[in-house]
């Protein structure tokens, strides 16, 4: 008997709360979904990887090496040639050699900024390759 319909407030709060708690099995499948998203996403990149690395066009193998060499080679002045020019730089001015200032620092921001940006771009592409998106 429901006189002053508490029953059907109880059921609907119930089935509200229901949608709203995730069961430990719902997120392991979560989880194993967002895993095998990535497993996806790494083997896509290999595929491309293998077939970029194949051709013999340099605008089609050479641009990630050209890329990845620049940012080897901004990352190596940053962080162990700049320092050492500097210690040089310092030797020398204390000796009266040089007048000038050493040369200018990188922005550390941006480096970084470039070597994350094509290494996430790279497998953002992949993963349109995959899903049919690419044009």
């Amino acid at each position: 008997m429901n006189v002053l319909g508490i029953g059907s407030i109880v059921e609907s709060v119930s089935k509200v709360a229901d949608d709203l708690v995730t069961s430990d099995e719902e997120r392991l499948k979560i989880a194993l979904e967002g895993k095998q998203i990535d497993a996806d996403i790494a083997k896509s990149q290999m595929e491309v990887n293998k077939v970029e690395a194949a051709s013999t066009n340099l605008f089609v193998s050479g641009w990630r090496p050209c890329i990845g060499w620049i940012g080897a080679i901004a990352i190596g002045y940053q962080f162990v040639l700049y320092p050492l020019m500097v210690w040089a730089w310092t030797i020398a001015q204390d000796k009266g050699l040089l007048t000038t200032s050493p040369p200018p620092v990188l922005d550390a921001d941006v480096l970084f900024a470039l070597i994350t940006g094509m290494l996430g771009i790279a497998g953002l592409r992949s993963f349109d390759k995959v899903k049919g998106k690419a044009r």
